[in-house]
């Protein structure tokens, strides 16, 4: 994996931002071997400079400057991306509260250096991860969401809508990069615990990749967010002035799971190599999508893998500390949405791996929906899962070991399990 700095370098028109001639011929005459090719560009002049991918600001040197035709378009002062960095950080660190709105103007204001120089914003994303990663993504991704027709600016990645079914296979041409890598698409259903958010859960693909090209390493022309707009059942959305997203009905059944199948043929026909990662569809969705492509496509459900080999993986090695098996184990899931039914079927997965049957080892689950525990139907907690019905993703957890609709804390006292799985939406 390339380290984050790697990520800036196939966009610089020369090997680092430097101030002089002799600097770049002597680090190119040192870096003989893994040398990023540079990017090619034909745009000159103020189209560089309004172009967030290729704009540098003030970092370009005189070279670069008269390779360019940006001679006296910039003030003269070269300043490198350490040092215009250092005062991003200082406005950031100096001009904004540290509460719920300072943390949302942050992200308006990382935002906005998005959308005019993309090669500074991965810098300083970089450089300050974990100072900054809960601006860019959770927790402040979610409020930016819900402010995202309100604060828009500019539109970022591509927007596959009801509007357009029947032209998928054109439109990915409108892109203007040959080599997509990854793709995260959502449809705006179940937007962390914030439920369906329509177009407007744009705002998790966008903040996503932002994070995989600063510690991940991706070049960011290397990356799409997609929204694949299917309509929304958010009532206020629907009546929304800023609403941009289609103001119609999602679409269900089999009309649903034709547009998701005419993206797909889209992407891979023009990406073939690409990857996808569908990112908050709701639970009835992602499962079905996901049985649907993952032996025919490169694709992932973050929420149902990535979220669950991560689990996995840390309830072993506490396992390993308390001296239990995996087979050992039970489980008391509290949250049933796609995460926490994913979690478990991995966890499920491993205790197959460890010599269980699957029937043995769904029995070792009990899921907690925000009625209580999805059990056997006695009346002694009203049966709410069972009276409203249980979705075919939520049915095959029916545990007769606690009584439906128990509590919590009923539903642990009952089934005294190993482990407790927090994977709700609401707390």
């Amino acid at each position: 994996m390339l380290r984050a700095g790697a990520a800036l370098r196939p966009r610089l028109a020369s090997a680092r931002c430097l101030s002089s001639r002799e600097e770049c011929h002597e680090r190119l005459a040192t870096k003989q071997k893994g040398h990023v090719k540079p990017l090619k560009t034909k745009q000159k002049g103020v189209d560089i400079l309004h172009d967030p991918l290729w704009n540098k600001g003030m970092a370009m040197d005189y070279p670069e400057r008269d390779r360019l035709n940006l001679r006296g378009l910039v003030p003269p002062r070269v300043k490198t991306l350490e040092e215009q960095a250092a005062r991003v950080m200082a406005q950031l660190r100096g001009d904004f509260a540290d509460d719920d709105d300072g943390r949302l103007r942050k992200n308006k204001f990382l935002q906005e250096l998005h959308n005019r120089n993309e090669t500074l914003y991965h810098r300083v994303l970089a450089d300050n991860i974990a100072e900054l990663a809960p601006l860019v993504y959770t927790p402040t991704v979610g409020a930016v969401c819900e402010n995202f027709g309100a604060q828009f600016r500019r539109a970022r990645g591509m927007y596959f809508s009801v509007q357009d079914r029947g032209l998928f296979s054109s439109m990915v041409w409108n892109w203007p990069h040959d080599d997509v890598h990854i793709i995260v698409v959502t449809d705006g259903s179940r937007i962390l615990g914030l439920g369906d958010l329509g177009a407007h859960g744009m705002g998790i693909p966008i903040g996503k990749l932002a994070l995989y090209c600063a510690a991940g390493g991706i070049a960011p022309h290397r990356v799409m967010p997609v929204m694949l707009d299917v309509g929304t059942n958010n009532a206020a959305l629907l009546e929304d002035d800023d609403y941009l997203g289609v103001q119609k009905p999602r679409l269900e059944g089999d009309e649903y799971f034709a547009m998701v199948d005419e993206f797909m043929s889209a992407v891979f026909e023009r990406w073939p190599d690409t990857v996808v990662q569908f990112e908050d569809f709701e639970s009835s969705k992602a499962q079905p999508i996901l049985d649907k492509y993952r032996h025919t496509r490169r694709c992932f459900n973050d929420d149902i893998q990535g979220t669950g080999c991560v689990t996995l993986a840390g309830v072993l090695a506490a396992g390993r500390q308390a001296g239990l098996r995996l087979s050992e184990m039970s489980f008391l899931c509290a949250g049933a949405g796609s995460a926490g039914l994913g979690v478990c079927l991995q966890l499920v997965d491993g205790m197959v791996a460890d010599g269980l049957s699957r029937e043995e080892a769904m029995k070792r689950f009990v899921i907690c929906t925000s009625v209580g525990a999805i059990g056997r139907a006695d009346g002694a907690h009203g049966d709410p899962n069972a009276a409203r019905g249980l979705s075919a993703e939520r049915e095959i957890w029916v545990n007769d070991a606690v009584s439906d609709g128990a509590s919590l804390e009923d539903a642990v006292r009952e089934f005294r399990p190993t482990c407790l799985l927090g994977l709700a939406a609401q707390p």
